[in-house]
């Protein structure tokens, strides 16, 4: 899936229309694994696609700086800012996110295999509040293979 289309289904399913025509702005929760400086970049596709942060778009940015037993909290967190909409990396960060809500629609990035990790039902019906593009990568075993 290209950077673009992916960010443009984002910002749809926060704002529905164009975000520019909205009265109000819309929260995105970021949840990540790493730092700012490794993923933060490739959400600013968003203002190519008219979503400017603090005027249509807020983004409440949460980083697990790799300690990933703080991610429920981060999650949490997020849930409890009642954002419109919860992005979620790897497995682990996507993991956290959906036992953190069951309401907050999430959107997984960077997740190899979300049916062999039991994050969604299937490939054609989540069964869920949690979507997104599915890459063939490998992850690292400590970002939360499908648990027992």
């Amino acid at each position: 899936m290209q950077r673009r289309s992916f960010l443009a289904g984002i910002a749809s399913l926060v704002a529905g229309p164009r975000a520019a025509d909205a009265p109000n702005i819309r929260r995105i929760g970021f949840l990540g694994l790493t730092s700012p400086s490794a993923l933060k970049s490739q959400l600013e596709g968003l203002r190519e696609l008219g979503y400017v942060e603090g005027r249509n778009i807020t983004i409440e940015w949460r980083w697990a700086e790799e300690k990933y037993e703080r991610l429920p909290e981060l999650a949490g967190e997020l849930v409890r800012l009642k954002v419109d909409v919860l992005l979620a990396n790897g497995t682990a960060g996507t993991r956290a996110a959906k036992e953190a809500t069951a309401n907050i629609p999430i959107v997984m990035v960077a997740v190899s295999d979300p049916v062999a990790t039991g994050l969604v039902a299937s490939y054609a019906r989540s069964g869920g509040n949690i979507t997104g593009p599915m890459y063939f990568v490998q992850e690292p075993s400590s970002q939360g293979r499908a648990q027992g």
